[in-house]
């Protein structure tokens, strides 16, 4: 008598499913916290870095912006002390990035009654016979005026000149900047048509170009967040 072959399922019984292994999930290290940082902007009399400074804020919460006054005079070295500078051109070194950023008009500055204020604007010839202020912290350079006569008084501060021109006794040349940054009731001023810019551009050390620094110049770029450099 022939016997019956078994069925698979019967010489092969059904196996458990193996139990899994619980993977082992390890905590990803946290980042390191930043260090707390401020990020100083020198920036000379007349500069006016609000709108970036207000991108920054937007941007950069986390890390404040400090303004450092800066005068012209010494501009070079008080980038020792800050990150980046707004500073007035030229200024010529090897060791510094320089991004030139917009040219300012100069301007006369003198009594609001003067003569020379019934103009809409002026020329170095509309100036013959008047008294020109010299300044300690002049940052236009020496100009050539043919026809105009050196005050007989020593040079002085610019806002000490513009006190002295309210009186009538002599005008001053400034960038435009200077002249609304000093404005008093009692004086006004024209542009000078044919006279000297005066350059503003964003400088900071070749050898310290941080993360920061590189934030900084693209707000001043008109770059966005999500922009590549």
């Amino acid at each position: 008598m022939r016997r019956n072959k078994a069925a698979p399922a019967e010489r092969f019984p059904p196996q458990k499913p193996k139990k899994k292994t619980a993977k082992v999930v390890f905590d990803a290290p946290q980042p390191e916290p930043e260090a707390p940082r401020t990020f100083r902007l020198g920036a000379v009399p007349g500069a006016t870095p609000g709108k970036w400074i207000d991108a920054w804020k937007r941007r950069m919460p986390g890390v404040p912006l400090e303004l450092v006054p800066v005068e012209a005079a010494t501009q070079r070295t008080a980038l020792d002390e800050v990150d980046a500078a707004l500073v007035r051109l030229p200024l010529a070194d090897e060791s510094l990035h320089i991004i030139p950023l917009y040219d300012e008009v100069p301007v006369i500055v003198a009594a609001s009654d003067s003569h020379l204020m019934a103009a809409e604007e002026l020329t170095f010839a509309d100036l013959e016979g008047e008294v020109v202020i010299g300044l300690t912290d002049d940052v236009l350079g020496r100009l050539e005026l043919p026809g105009t006569l050196p005050a007989a008084f020593a040079a002085l501060p610019t806002d000490q000149a513009v006190a002295t021109a309210a009186t009538g006794v002599g005008i001053m040349i400034v960038p435009m900047s200077l002249a609304r940054l000093h404005h008093r009731k009692d004086v006004d001023h024209r542009v000078l048509v044919d006279g000297p810019v005066s350059t503003v551009a964003l400088v900071w050390p070749r050898d310290r170009t941080t993360t920061d620094v590189e934030t900084f110049v693209g707000i001043v770029r008109g770059r966005t967040a999500n922009s590549s450099r």
